[in-house]
C-alpha cells in the first residue's frame, strides 16, 4: 500500500473566491415564521456569512489542521485521506474511529488528545490508542468514488485493508452517524480483525430480525420505533433528498457558500445539546472550518452521495444472524434516535451501555472528554484479549 504524508495548502485565490461569492450572496426573502421554526434562521446566517468573509481566518484553521498527521494512500486503488497519530503509553491498542455527514476528520479533534495521550489530560497511560481517522470517500481530501455502489459495507472492505497495510492485523472500531455504520459493517464483514466496536449513534437503516419466529417487540422497541418514524417525519426531509436525489441537491448547494453553510449549520443546531443557540456548544471558527472543507474540496456531492448508496444496502440482519465482535453504547441524550438496549442486543453482543449525562449528536465534539473515557473503558477488557489472541 502506497502511503505519503499530506498536508492541507488551500490557494490563496480559492480563499478570495469564496469571500467574492459570500459578499455577493443573493438572500431569501424573510417569511413571517419563528426563529428556526422553518431552519437555518436568516439572522443567525447573516452574521456567519459576515464573519465567514470578513474574519474567519482560515490559515489559521488550516494550520490547526495541519498540527494532526496527516496522509494519503492508496487503498484498492481508492485514494483515502487519513489522520494517524500514535499512542503515548506502553501498548498502544489500534482504532480506527469514523466521521459521519455533516462531520469531516475535523470532528475528533480534541477527542484525538484524550485517546492517543491520556496522560496529558490526567488518564492512564495505559489506555493508549493509536487512532486512524479516515475521511470517508468523497468527503473532504478522499478520492469519491469512480462507480456506484460504495456504501458503508464496502467503505468498511476499504478500511479493513487500510488498517492492515498500517500493520494492523486486530483492531478497534468507533464511530456515530455514517461512521456507525462503517462500525458495525466492519464487525459484520471482518470479525477476524475487528476486537470490538463502540458506537454513539445507531444508523436509522439498521434493522435486525423481527419475524414471527423472533421475540415480540418490547413496548420499548414499539416506541422508538414510533418516535423514529414521526421523527424521519418532521425533521428526515434532509436525508430523503440526500438519498433519492442527491445530485438536485449538490448542484445548489456546490455553488453556494451561504446555502451550504445554511444546510450544514442548522443541523449542528438541530442534532446538538446546545438548548437552540448553536455557539453555545460550537464557536464560529468550529463551525466555519468545518464547513470551509466542505467548501474548498467541493466535497459536498459526493459526500452525500453516500445516502444514496446506504439505501441501497441497508442494515438489515437476517434471522439467526448475530454480530460476534462486542459492542459498547454511549447514549447521549440529545442524539436524534434513542434506541433500547434491547434493540440492539437482538444482533449484538452489548457489553456496555452508558445512558449518558449530556450532549448530542457531535459528542466527539461537544463532550471529548465524557466520550473519550467510555471508549477507554469499553476496549480496557479487550487490550488483555487481543494479546493473548497474538500470542
Amino acid at each position: 500500500m502506497q502511503i505519503q504524508p499530506f498536508q492541507i495548502a488551500i490557494d490563496d485565490h480559492e480563499i478570495d473566491d469564496l469571500r467574492r461569492r459570500i459578499r455577493a450572496t443573493r438572500w431569501a426573502p424573510a417569511t413571517p415564521s419563528a426563529a428556526w421554526q422553518q431552519g437555518a434562521d436568516a439572522t443567525w446566517l447573516r452574521e456567519l456569512a459576515e464573519y465567514w468573509a470578513e474574519r474567519f481566518d482560515w490559515r489559521a484553521a488550516e494550520r490547526g489542521l495541519n498540527q494532526q498527521p496527516q496522509f494519503l494512500a492508496d487503498v484498492q486503488g481508492q485514494r483515502v485521506h487519513f489522520v494517524h497519530r500514535r499512542g503515548v503509553g506502553p501498548a498502544p491498542y489500534p482504532l480506527v474511529i469514523t466521521h459521519g455527514w455533516p462531520g469531516s476528520f475535523f470532528e475528533f479533534h480534541a477527542l484525538l488528545q484524550r485517546l492517543c495521550d491520556p496522560a496529558a489530560s490526567g488518564g492512564d497511560p495505559a489506555d493508549a490508542f493509536d487512532v486512524v481517522v479516515p475521511s470517508l470517500p468523497g468527503f473532504a481530501f478522499s478520492q469519491a468514488p469512480a462507480q456506484p455502489g460504495t456504501s458503508a459495507w464496502q467503505v468498511a472492505d476499504l478500511w479493513a485493508s487500510l488498517m492492515r497495510g498500517l500493520g494492523y492485523e486486530r483492531f478497534g472500531a468507533q464511530g456515530g452517524d455514517l461512521g456507525a455504520g462503517v462500525s458495525i459493517a466492519l464487525a459484520a464483514r471482518h470479525p477476524q480483525a475487528v476486537g470490538g466496536i463502540h458506537l454513539n449513534f445507531l444508523p436509522s437503516s439498521y434493522e435486525p430480525a423481527i419475524g414471527a419466529a423472533q421475540k415480540p417487540l418490547t413496548p420499548a422497541e414499539e416506541n422508538f420505533l414510533r418516535e423514529k418514524n414521526e421523527w424521519a417525519a418532521q425533521e428526515g426531509g434532509y436525508a430523503h433528498m440526500h438519498s433519492t436525489k442527491p445530485q438536485t441537491l449538490a448542484a445548489s448547494l456546490n455553488d453556494s457558500p451561504v446555502g451550504l453553510a445554511a444546510w450544514i449549520g442548522e443541523k449542528f443546531r438541530a442534532w446538538s445539546d446546545c438548548e437552540g443557540d448553536v455557539e453555545r456548544v460550537f464557536s464560529k471558527d468550529d463551525l466555519l472550518t468545518n464547513i470551509s472543507l466542505y467548501w474548498y474540496t467541493q466535497c459536498i456531492g459526493p459526500a452525500i452521495q453516500m445516502y444514496w448508496e446506504n439505501r441501497l444496502q441497508p442494515m438489515r440482519f437476517a434471522e439467526g444472524q448475530r454480530v460476534a465482535p462486542p459492542v459498547g453504547f454511549a447514549h447521549f441524550p440529545k442524539e436524534i434516535n434513542h434506541p433500547p438496549r434491547s434493540w440492539l442486543e437482538r444482533t449484538f453482543d452489548v457489553v456496555q451501555w452508558a445512558d449518558m449525562p449530556a450532549g448530542g449528536h457531535f459528542a466527539a465534539m461537544e463532550k471529548p472528554g465524557l466520550l473519550a473515557e467510555e471508549i477507554r473503558q469499553f476496549f480496557r477488557p479487550l487490550r488483555d484479549l487481543s494479546r493473548q489472541q497474538i500470542v
